[in-house]
């Protein structure tokens, strides 16, 4: 089945694992989400990822970070650029989630980095996606 959205894909299974405290998910792998994936480890959202190669285009496995009374590391996630309106922002308007609390995450002509990173290098880009 073809999809139109496919970060929109792996956010919804990444939320859905989190309610269902699951320790891990499974996500069609490819090099935007694993970037994605890279910035939510870094930032501390979850505990780690990996490839795994399949027949098809590779597994992208994302272990799950949990505190204390197993409340997940996520509170929320949300999809800002999507592929029927697309959020473009220059270097001095990048937004900022919960007054800086949460993370914002862009492609840019330099790669895919948070908002803190592009603010610090002055360059905008596409509106990917929040979490906090």
């Amino acid at each position: 089945m073809a999809q139109t959205d496919p970060i929109a894909d792996m956010l919804t299974r990444i939320r859905n694992a989190c309610v269902a405290h699951r320790d891990q998910v499974e996500i069609p792998a490819s090099r935007l989400k694993l970037a994605v994936a890279k910035i939510l480890r870094a930032e501390g959202y979850i505990q780690k990822y990996e490839m795994r190669a399949d027949d098809k285009q590779g597994v992208l496995v994302v272990a799950l970070k949990y505190g204390e009374a197993r409340r997940p590391a996520i509170v929320g996630l949300r999809r800002v650029s999507r592929p029927g309106r697309r959020v473009y922002v220059g270097a001095h308007r990048v937004p900022r989630v919960m007054g800086g609390l949460g993370t914002v995450v862009m492609s840019t002509p330099r790669g895919p980095m948070t908002g803190r990173e592009a603010r610090k290098q002055g360059v905008g880009g596409e509106v990917l996606l929040y979490v906090w």
